[in-house]
């Protein structure tokens, strides 16, 4: 299998806008981001992999500013980092106003993918060719969110199977709700 450099992957879509994308405030549903960040995801990591992808997990989606009717959303997808069968693909969104030409960064992520084959089972995807410092970086940025990723989850598995109701009053005494349990 021949290893790919980050900038044959590379992929930005970019969509306009629309009323029937906004909620009751004018704002645009952070759903309608998620499906197009989920998109260009999958457009990139299958680009790369040279088959189908799915999504596994997203890292991280904040909600930094606010995208209006009207606005161009970009989305700019990388592969940062490749394993044997997965891959996880970088995505900045940006919003612009065509008036203004101002260029608003509404929110970054990290999205795992999985390359599949034609059994749908994982398949091994190619090398990641890293040519340029930032590439080097992001790969080893993605290292350590993985190392994170795995703490986090072994602390909230425990944190889950560690919870006993009988002190649940001493722990919730300065939160705002009332135990009113009932048999």
């Amino acid at each position: 299998m021949t290893p790919k450099p980050v900038r044959l992957s590379q992929t930005t879509i970019t969509e306009l806008m629309i009323p029937a994308y906004a909620n009751f405030g004018g704002k645009i549903h952070g759903g309608i981001i998620l499906s197009l960040m989920d998109k260009v995801a999958y457009a990139c990591s299958s680009k790369h992999a040279g088959a189908y992808c799915v999504t596994v997990s997203v890292e991280r989606v904040e909600f930094l500013q606010p995208v209006q009717v009207g606005e161009l959303v970009s989305l700019h997808a990388s592969v940062n980092y490749v394993g044997k069968t997965s891959m996880i693909v970088g995505i900045r969104v940006e919003a612009l106003n065509v008036k203004t030409a101002v260029v608003k960064h509404t929110n970054s992520s990290y999205f795992t993918m999985v390359a599949k084959g034609d059994d749908d089972k994982p398949t091994e995807v190619p090398a990641l060719v890293l040519q340029k410092e930032e590439e080097v970086r992001r790969f080893i940025e993605c290292l350590r969110m993985k190392e994170i990723r795995i703490k986090v989850k072994e602390e909230m598995n425990d944190a889950k199977s560690s919870i006993e109701v009988k002190n649940a009053a001493e722990i919730l005494k300065n939160e705002r709700c009332i135990i009113e349990l009932r048999v």
